[in-house]
């Protein structure tokens, strides 16, 4: 690992010209802070817009051959005021005319969506003094529209190989024919990580408006603590029940190369943030849990059959039925002679007659009962692991505030205990456990 930080900064903390001096404050305040990866402009108040937004917005009006200057002059506004703000003499006029022109001329939506990053990578390389060099020289995809991490890591390499220090725009790269694609999400996350991945840096720093993840969701759990350490498995784990800072396509390239990462606050820079780190490092809290996610609205469909077990097909047939409805199954968990399809009642809509029905005829069981607003609740942590009384710890709490259980589920990693609960039931659950931790 090179001796290097590969830091990326949210739309958050490059929303103005105040937050501009905040950040370079902090890439200051570390030589080894080399790679900076900016979003573009976030929301400076809950009325405002993300630059990103708007110019999504201009490309659409401009695809339909509409006037798009009011909406422009919104973004043209902002960077004008960041530059100002700092003082920089460069030509941010021509650059926005330029931009504005493709966009009349039919530029793509991934073209006029990137030119936020684009713009912030200029600015903020000018107010460091450091290298501009643009992601369409490192990020690449291929043909289908697909990153080619491969061709991609190699450019990385050889371009920044000389360069001490330099401003990456975040989002976007390049397709072979040279038109510009962006990542569909978390786009900004994924590039700092591929850069951190390409330079192996020994740290890749997250900065954003949060100081890190907390052990539960602070709007259901009166400050919940905040989550010091958390290995890459429980991240997901966590993730994927809804608690969100971090997108998880962001995480690969570093984790495949053992690169922590940290979450950090750019307002309050010296709060500890929440450490990222791979699954091989050791335990050293047994007992004790990493957090607690969930998702409201499921909807469970419980299938009985006699002798299910000896019916080879069963299984098959039952997520055929799922699969051709374009239905996923959350999970599973089953005895000896029935299941329960825990399924997000979103994505039934009209379909649960229809499925229902489908089950009657192909799986021939002995009922059917579908329970409708359910909730799913995730204890996540590796402290659990061969640990007694972790469960018991779980159900008392939520027994002690007459939360009823309708499913419990664990993983064979033993990571993370799910129980399934009524939708009603999901905010005094979460406070439960998290008190009786």
């Amino acid at each position: 690992m090179k001796d290097v930080i590969v830091a990326k900064f949210g739309g958050s903390s490059l929303a103005d010209s105040q937050q501009f001096m905040k950040v370079k404050k902090i890439i200051e305040s570390d030589p080894k802070r080399k790679y900076i990866i900016p979003s573009a402009p976030g929301k400076r108040n809950k009325n405002d817009h993300k630059v990103t937004d708007l110019l999504y917005m201009c490309q659409q009006l401009a695809a339909h051959n509409l006037n798009f200057d009011e909406v422009y002059n919104i973004v043209k506004n902002r960077y004008t005021e960041i530059c100002e703000g700092l003082n920089l003499n460069f030509d941010i006029h021509g650059i926005l005319e330029d931009i504005k022109e493709k966009i009349r001329l039919g530029a793509s939506r991934d073209y006029a969506a990137s030119r936020g990053e684009y713009i912030n990578g200029l600015i903020l390389s000018h107010y460091l003094g450091y290298e501009f060099v643009d992601a369409v020289e490192l990020i690449l995809f291929d043909k289908n529209g697909k990153f080619d991490a491969k061709n991609t890591y190699e450019k990385v390499r050889s371009r920044l190989a000389n360069v001490s220090c330099a401003v990456i725009p975040g989002f976007y790269g390049v397709m072979p024919d040279g038109e510009i694609k962006t990542f569909s999400r978390g786009g900004s996350d994924i590039t700092g990580s591929i850069i951190a991945r390409g330079v192996w840096a020994q740290l890749y720093e997250n900065w954003t408006d949060v100081s890190g993840f907390l052990m539960a969701d602070p709007k259901i759990v009166k400050n919940p603590r905040p989550i010091e350490k958390v290995t890459y498995k429980e991240l997901r784990e966590l993730s994927y029940m809804g608690a969100s800072v971090l997108h998880e396509e962001a995480i690969f390239p570093t984790k495949e190369a053992g690169i922590p990462i940290v979450i950090k606050n750019t307002n309050a820079p010296d709060d500890a943030g929440t450490m990222i780190l791979s699954d091989i490092s050791p335990v050293e809290h047994t007992g004790t849990i990493t957090g607690i996610a969930g998702k409201k609205d499921f909807t469970v469909i419980s299938i009985e059959k006699t002798f299910m077990s000896s019916d080879k097909s069963f299984f098959r047939k039952l997520m055929t039925i799922m699969e051709t409805n374009d239905i996923s199954v959350e999970h599973m968990p089953s005895s000896i002679d029935s299941i329960s399809l825990i399924v997000p009642a979103s994505q039934l809509n009209s379909k649960l007659d229809k499925v229902v029905e489908e089950i009657r005829i192909y799986c021939e069981p002995d009922s059917i009962i579908c329970y409708p607003d359910m909730a799913l609740v995730a204890v996540v942590g590796r402290g659990m692991i061969n640990t007694k009384g972790i469960a018991a710890r779980i159900f008392t709490a939520l027994a002690k505030n007459g939360v009823n259980i309708r499913m419990i589920t664990q993983g064979s990693s033993e990571l993370n205990i799910i129980v399934g609960i009524e939708n009603k039931d999901f905010e005094k659950a979460i406070k439960a456990i998290y008190e009786a931790f």
